[in-house]
């Protein structure tokens, strides 16, 4: 089976990733305009009408804002929780019912040789997910808007082949930056994002002999650098005698076009 993982953009200003195999397309998200997407799955040799589902993690625009205009110009399910669905459907325009469609947390979820699962994540959000995708012997999971680390995000990152984890901001350019108190609180807070350390202290704990690409995304524009996420991260894996090269690759997942592509 051939399985490709690709971040079409990751951040602030939008999220998409595609997952393929021989028979299915899918997208986590849709956080661009259906024209970025598109441009996104163009370089993937992919077109929209060949999409077959749209997962959508929570209702916040970065990550629903083309979600609309592609399902409807592409006959595109999506899926999402219930929460989510009630508090983006307004934001989306009119979605054929037959495109509605409902996921669980905890509950798999299969389009043709896909099988998703998505799982609770502490957001400020209606009901949100991750979610972790299998197909063949792969797995792949997309892990990010971690307001903190729980038990549960845990569990569903041990044994993925592919992981692309938040790495938001860096603690001290964010208290240091320009954003105001509030947001600052936000950010920090247990339903906001996590920062550089936590993701390498979480990768620390849940990297097995099956990891082989970490992809660090949702990076913050203004409260963080992309060398200063990964080598923050490298250096807590090496404290933990886990090195990056030949066997697990780390690399970034870009905030304005397409990241690199793994294929199995």
């Amino acid at each position: 089976m051939s399985v490709k993982f690709c971040s079409i953009a990751s951040g602030s200003s939008g999220n998409s990733i595609f997952v393929s195999t021989e028979h299915t397309r899918i997208l986590v998200d849709a956080g661009l305009s259906g024209k970025r997407i598109q441009e996104g799955l163009s370089k993937l040799q992919t077109d929209g009408s060949q999409v077959d589902a749209l997962f959508i993690t929570h209702e916040h625009t970065d990550h629903i804002k083309g979600a609309g205009i592609l399902s409807r110009r592409f006959d595109i399910p999506i899926y999402a929780t219930q929460g989510t669905w009630d508090a983006m459907e307004g934001q989306l325009g009119n979605i054929a019912p037959k495109n509605k469609r409902f996921v669980y947390s905890g509950e798999k979820c299969v389009v043709n040789d896909i099988c998703v699962h998505p799982f609770e994540i502490p957001h400020d959000a209606a009901e949100p997910v991750g979610y972790s995708i299998f197909a063949g012997n792969y797995k792949m999971t997309v892990a990010t808007d971690l307001g903190h680390v729980t038990d549960t995000v845990k569990e569903n990152i041990i044994d993925s082949d592919v992981l692309l984890l938040e790495a938001n901001h860096d603690e001290e350019m964010l208290k240091k930056g320009p954003y105001p108190w509030s947001l600052k609180q936000r950010i920090l807070g247990n339903k906001g994002h996590i920062s550089n350390i936590t993701a390498g202290e979480l990768l620390s704990e849940v990297i097995t002999e099956k990891m082989k690409y970490i992809f660090l995304g949702h990076l913050s524009d203004e409260n963080n650098i992309p060398y200063l996420a990964y080598e923050t991260v490298e250096k807590i894996l090496n404290k933990h005698h886990i090195k990056l090269g030949t066997y697990l690759k780390m690399d970034m997942a870009s905030r304005y076009t397409n990241s690199r592509m793994v294929e199995f």
